[in-house]
């Protein structure tokens, strides 16, 4: 899976990239990110300017966003691109696992300040995508939970597929050793359940957690 990131800020993504579970993925060659920054296509200028209409903050100009987008497409056809946006569908398991199977290459799209022209998700026909019903800063926090939650579901990315959550009964709730942990005079004991070898009242249990 190769992911085609669109961001004025790409340094905000290495210590995420550079750690854990994705920096073995990338060093395993299971997964690549790429950086494309619409600060190299500006000719003159800022990469942003003032809103049509009026309002506060800055909006981020649709030709280095296009020509980043353009460099990252090359001539690659039926890549999918994305266009991260508080007003767009829902990300959830269902489709990044839909994603990872019919897809090979995403294109994700990170704005800044008070968004990306308008213009840019119409020419290249990008698809919303929300992570939830706020607003944050920018795109690369969402642009990396993405990165995540597709990663992983990339056959090699993790040690064994049986370790995603959503294809197996699984609990919020998980304890490993010591049995009792005591703090302020007060004994934290791991349920009965978990200890007594009994696999389907445990698979029991965690359904009802």
């Amino acid at each position: 899976m190769i992911f085609h990131i669109i961001t004025i800020f790409p340094e905000s993504f290495d210590s995420y990239l550079n750690e854990s579970i994705l920096a073995r993925a990338v060093k395993n060659k299971k997964i690549q990110v790429k950086f494309y920054n619409p600060r190299d296509y500006v000719k003159e200028g800022r990469v942003d300017y003032k809103p049509y209409g009026g309002g506060p903050g800055m909006v981020m100009k649709v030709e280095p966003v296009v020509k980043a987008i353009q460099k990252a497409v090359g001539r690659k056809k039926g890549l999918k691109i994305i266009f991260l946006s508080p007003s767009g569908k829902l990300f959830d398991n269902t489709f990044a696992k839909k994603l990872s199977k019919s897809h090979k290459e995403v294109v994700i799209i990170c704005g800044n300040y008070e968004g990306i022209d308008a213009r840019v998700k119409k020419i290249f026909r990008a698809q919303e995508i929300s992570i939830g019903d706020y607003v944050l800063t920018g795109g690369a926090l969402p642009a990396m939970i993405l990165i995540d939650v597709i990663s992983r579901q990339v056959e090699g990315v993790l040690n064994k597929m049986e370790s995603l959550e959503e294809n197996r009964v699984s609990s919020s709730e998980v304890y490993t050793r010591p049995e009792v942990f005591k703090y302020k005079n007060k004994n934290y004991k791991v349920p009965k359940i978990l200890l007594s070898g009994h696999h389907k009242k445990i698979e029991e249990w965690k359904q009802r957690k």
